[in-house]
């Protein structure tokens, strides 16, 4: 077995390269600038984790992960641009960097890139494989539509936002997973355990980085702090101060929400403490990382199949970056 560090490195040999043509520059090398920003890889790691859940990694496990490492970094290009980040780790965003109507494009062709290693592997488990991916595909743009609308939505509910997260999320996360299974040879019933495994990690993960965007190091996460304050975006941490606020705090924070001042970021913080939104989201993130362990544990293999596992969940919920 491997640690995720491990299969990262790995992954990391195989993955760095151009995985577009030479021609037309203008267009490919900004989709070659965000694979070089070097994310963390988690997605397409978690294939070869859930394929050696179950098996030896089968090499089909690699075409895999690179179509969903492409597909996870066209998704953050037009999220970029929807949510008008000037940062991705740290660095400027293709859309900054080369302006927003070739970001648009070089997303598209690196989405139609993915395709192109979806077809590479072995015909017994390309329908499975491709129909997982598509339904993961669309689920992840419901996502971020619901997370666009609820920005101008003025009341979204704790369910509402968990069921966006999930789709824009935990989805792919558990996806990842289940596609590696798939190649491993699991059973439905396990394919179904590591499924929910990733869906409830990617929760958590999820919640982590809400509490990272408000209260979290910018030099360590490598983008601004506060981003979904300025963008009223509905986390788990407004959810429950709108919620479980006063009616004089409610107030002042749906003020601050329309009135945009320039020491916005600093008094919702504090609102969010005042309210113990902050120490609300450490337990409700413990909540998801047992639940999803829970499902780890239901799995019918050996435990030390499952260690690496177990140490990544840990690494990804307790992390500050």
């Amino acid at each position: 077995m491997h640690s995720f560090t491990q299969l990262l490195g790995i992954f990391e040999e195989k993955f760095d390269k151009r995985h577009f043509p030479a021609h037309t520059s203008s267009l490919y090398d900004p989709a070659q600038y965000i694979l070089g920003l070097k994310g963390k890889r988690v997605r397409p790691v978690c294939v070869l984790m859930g394929n050696e859940l179950f098996d030896e990694i089968n090499p089909d496990a690699y075409h895999i992960a690179t179509a969903v490492e492409l597909f996870h970094n066209f998704s953050l290009i037009h999220d970029d641009i929807m949510d008008k980040a000037p940062l991705r780790r740290g660095m400027e965003t293709v859309h900054t960097k080369y302006g927003e109507s070739t970001a648009i494009l070089a997303g598209d062709a690196m989405l139609i890139q993915a395709y192109e290693y979806l077809v590479k592997i072995k015909p017994d488990h390309l329908k499975k494989i491709l129909q997982l991916f598509n339904k993961t595909a669309k689920e992840v743009c419901e996502g971020q539509q619901l997370d666009m609308d609820f920005e101008k939505t003025e009341a979204v509910s704790f369910d509402e936002y968990l069921n966006m997260i999930t789709l824009k999320t935990s989805v792919l996360l558990a996806a990842s997973l289940q596609l590696g299974a798939i190649i491993g040879g699991a059973r439905e019933s396990n394919q179904h355990h590591v499924y929910e495994f990733g869906k409830n990690l990617g929760i958590a993960f999820q919640i982590q980085d809400d509490y990272l965007d408000a209260f979290g190091n910018a030099s360590l996460i490598g983008k601004q702090i506060g981003g979904d304050i300025l963008a009223n975006k509905k986390t788990f941490l407004m959810i429950h101060t709108l919620e479980n606020a006063s009616p004089i705090r409610q107030k002042e924070l749906k003020k601050l929400m329309t009135e945009n001042p320039s020491d916005k970021i600093e008094k919702v913080l504090q609102l969010f403490r005042d309210c113990k939104a902050d120490s609300w989201t450490n337990q409700l993130k413990d909540k998801y990382l047992e639940a999803a362990l829970k499902q780890l544990d239901d799995i019918a293999v050996l435990q030390s199949r499952k260690q690496p596992l177990i140490e990544l969940a840990h690494s990804l919920v307790k992390r500050d970056k």
